[in-house]
Order: C-alpha cells, then sequence, then structure tokens
C-alpha cells in the first residue's frame, strides 16, 4: 500500500496563502515555461549581484568585497544558458560601476579585475559549451565519464573456465582515460569471442570514435557469423574522412582448445607453441575496415593445447618513428619470451611497458593461455 508524501506547506497555511493575489502571480511566474529554473535562478544571481555591489559600496569592502562576483560568475557559467549569463554579466558590470562612483576606482584593484575577467570569459566558454551538449551543470563532465568506464567495462574479459588464464593491458596516450584501442568481449557457453580495434589517432582524439564504435561492434559480436565483413559494411556507410579502422577477431572453444582467427589490416596474432618453446605468426589477412564495399579475409585457425598461448595487441606496441613494422615485431618475440619464464600473467604489463617505452602511443595487449 503506497502512501503520498507529507506536502511541504500545511493545509492550512496553504489556504491562507493563495487568498494573497500578488503572491500567487508570483509563484505562477516562477513556475511559468520550461526554463523556469533557469529565470529563477538568473533573477537571484542578478539579485545577489546588485545587493552585493550596494552592500560593498555602503556598508562595508572588506565584508562585502567585490571579488565575490568571482563566485557568482562561476555559478552562473556552470548553471545558466549563454543568454543568461550576459544578463548576469551585464548586473555584475553594473554592480561594479557603482562601487567606482561612490567609493572610487581605487577600491577595484587591477588584480582583481583582471581575475574576474579572466573568470567571466571562462564562464561564456563553460556555458557555449553546455549549450551546444544541452545539458546544465558538470552533467556533460559526468556523461563523459559513464562512458569512459563503460568502455572500460567492455575491456574486461568475460570469466574463464579454472583451466584458462587471460589478461588484458590497454596503455592510453599521454595517460588519457581515453584512446583509439578497445576491446570488446562476449562468451555464449563454451565459445568465447574476442575483438580487438584500433582506431586511427590516439588518446582523446580517438577516444570519441572508440567511445561510439566499442557500442556497435559490442552489439555485432556473437549476434553475426561474420563479424568483421558486419563491421565494415557499418563502416562503409559512414561518411568519408573518418579515417581508418584496424580489428582482429578471435573465436575460440573453451572446451577443446580450437580457435579461429580474423584480421582487418590488424597486427599478426602470435602463438606460443609450447612443445617447440617458440612463438609463431598467425597466417590471417584482411584489408582494413571500411575500405571496400566486401570485405574478404583469410582466416587462421589452430587448437591451443596445454601450455599454449595467444596473444593479441595493437600496432602502439610495435610500431616507433624510423623503425621498420618487422623489425617491431621481432623486437615484441624478443621480448615476449621473458613471459615464459615469469608466466604469462605477471609478464603482460612489463612487456607493455618495455615495448611502449620511447614513444607515446594506445597500446593494448590480450593474452589468453591454457596452463
Amino acid at each position: 500500500m503506497s502512501s503520498r508524501p507529507a506536502p511541504l506547506i500545511p493545509p492550512r497555511l496553504r489556504a491562507i496563502l493563495v487568498r494573497i493575489p500578488f503572491l500567487v502571480r508570483i509563484v505562477r511566474f516562477l513556475r511559468r515555461g520550461p526554463l523556469a529554473r533557469d529565470r529563477n535562478l538568473l533573477i537571484t544571481l542578478s539579485v545577489t549581484t546588485l545587493l552585493l555591489g550596494f552592500l560593498s559600496a555602503r556598508v562595508s569592502s572588506e565584508w562585502f568585497s567585490p571579488s565575490l562576483f568571482i563566485l557568482v560568475t562561476l555559478v552562473g557559467g556552470l548553471q545558466l544558458r549563454l543568454r543568461s549569463l550576459a544578463v548576469l554579466l551585464c548586473s555584475v558590470f553594473a554592480a561594479l560601476g557603482t562601487i567606482a562612483v561612490l567609493l572610487g576606482p581605487r577600491h577595484l584593484t587591477p588584480g582583481m579585475l583582471v581575475t574576474l575577467g579572466f573568470t567571466m570569459v571562462l564562464a561564456v566558454l563553460m556555458a557555449r559549451t553546455r549549450g551546444k551538449l544541452g545539458v546544465q551543470g558538470l552533467r556533460g563532465d559526468a556523461m563523459l565519464l559513464e562512458l569512459r568506464d563503460r568502455l572500460k567495462r567492455q575491456g574486461d574479459l568475460p570469466a574463464l573456465p579454472k583451466d584458462w588464464g587471460s589478461r588484458v593491458v590497454l596503455k592510453q596516450a599521454g595517460g588519457s582515460s581515453f584512446g583509439g584501442d578497445f576491446l570488446v568481449s562476449t562468451r555464449n557457453g563454451s565459445i568465447l569471442d574476442i575483438a580487438l580495434v584500433d582506431v586511427s589517432g590516439k588518446g582523446v582524439d580517438a577516444g570519441t570514435r572508440a567511445l561510439m564504435l566499442s557500442g556497435t561492434f559490442g552489439g555485432l559480436l556473437g549476434s553475426v557469423e561474420a563479424f568483421l565483413p558486419a563491421c565494415n559494411a557499418y563502416l562503409h556507410r559512414q561518411p568519408e574522412g573518418e579515417g581508418f579502422v584496424t580489428a582482429v577477431h578471435l573465436r575460440l572453444d573453451l572446451s577443446t582448445g580450437a580457435y579461429e582467427i580474423t584480421s582487418a589490416g590488424h597486427p599478426p596474432v602470435v602463438k606460443f607453441d609450447a612443445g617447440t618453446g617458440t612463438w609463431q605468426v598467425s597466417a590471417a589477412k584482411g584489408v582494413v575496415l571500411g575500405v571496400v564495399p566486401d570485405l574478404h579475409c583469410e582466416p587462421d585457425s589452430g587448437v591451443l593445447h596445454k601450455g599454449d598461448a595467444l596473444m593479441l595487441y595493437t600496432d602502439g606496441l610495435i610500431e616507433q618513428p624510423g623503425r621498420d613494422i618487422d623489425s617491431g615485431l621481432d623486437r615484441l618475440l624478443g621480448e615476449a619470451e621473458r613471459l615464459v619464464p615469469s608466466g604469462f600473467q605477471s609478464g603482460a604489463r612489463p612487456l607493455v611497458d618495455s615495448m611502449s617505452a620511447g614513444h607515446n602511443d594506445d597500446c593494448a595487449l590480450i593474452l589468453i593461455w591454457r596452463p
């Protein structure tokens, strides 16, 4: 049985207040229109600004310092629309003018005026950005953080059986929270699907496309049989000039160890063969996504036995300015030899740190092994 919340105003007091005509009109005015919150805040801040200017000029410029206008301007920049902010700034100028006339210009120090001017410019920029996003306050930043957290959650592999191991290392350029390398994965019974995607660019510049594509590719993974061709068809329908996208798709049967690898312009997957103790380069090939209408991939397949491992990575680990990609791949395989003595779990992060040292690029590494 639901209960109604207690009214904010007691019924008897409400009956008395509604008999006051001007009070009812004020309440209706404050509630009228879709922008009532913005208008009410503008009125509050403008009145506060003018009141501060009067108190500073007539009561005390120490207790009611003109520097308080900086706080009012910041609140307006965070909450008001651009037009409303312009009205508030006019109120600030009017209050400053009142102080200058009644007390003299010496009470408005150059340092305070410069700081206030900088705050006004910052408030205008914040209001313009929020106007483009259509949000208020810091909601735009919160939405971006939510998208970042969702992208990170997609980078977590599903829980694997106890006779399997996995390790994922993502390192974005410049220590940013966003980058062009992302991972999507899904598990349906004993079938594990993993896609490692590399968007052109690095850091925040590529992060926006990565956020968009991660949702699309995540929905396609496990839902279509030909994953990379479906991704290619989606990208081919997008406007030109969006940059290229490379990807590699791994489908692994956790019950038998059988796997199939398809690649679209991505660096080759490498496999560790426990029988020979060497790393072998996969032969899977394909064109970069979004270039041709019909994508044709040459898959590579095999079986992971006890002690074997697969390593998927992005070109940030092997590409360096002035160095050939093949030499970068050879160096990666050489550094990967350290994974065997120390174990795949503990050796993945040192491998990424070693390969990415000396250059600033997004890097990603995925290890799947069978202990």
